[in-house]
């Protein structure tokens, strides 16, 4: 697991190549407010927006999800614990009046931007929370 990328995947690097086209700006691998030892793949922090890309491994896509035999039951806690703290991280954001988008890294990027894109556009004309 310690040769894992933690960032910078190939799903990552379409994204924000993607999103910098479109002109939009953000701030890589930041740490999240009031979470500081969890980061966030893509923050707009002026919205109030962090993005997620979600391996399929290892956050359990209903898609593409597959569980190790060997080692089944530690597998299987460990995948678990990793949607369970992506619940509590999306709880406490929007808590916080963040929004969340959530990407798995299969989708077509370009629409995943589309989705970011209008996001932003709706943040962008309504008031920020204080």
């Amino acid at each position: 697991m310690s040769r894992q990328a933690r960032r910078d995947t190939k799903p990552e690097l379409l994204l924000r190549r993607e999103l910098h086209s479109r002109g939009l700006r953000y701030r890589v691998d930041a740490p999240l407010p009031g979470m500081t030892r969890r980061r966030a793949d893509i923050l707009f922090t002026r919205r109030h927006l962090a993005i997620f890309v979600d391996g399929c491994f290892w956050h359990s896509c209903p898609e593409h999800g597959t569980s190790p035999a060997n080692n089944g039951a530690w597998w299987s806690e460990k995948l678990r614990r990793n949607v369970e703290r992506d619940r509590q991280t999306d709880a406490h954001l929007r808590a916080l009046g963040w929004a969340v988008i959530r990407v798995w890294e299969h989708e077509d990027m370009s629409a995943a931007a589309d989705r970011i894109e209008e996001l932003i556009q709706v943040l962008t004309e309504s008031p920020k929370p204080r």
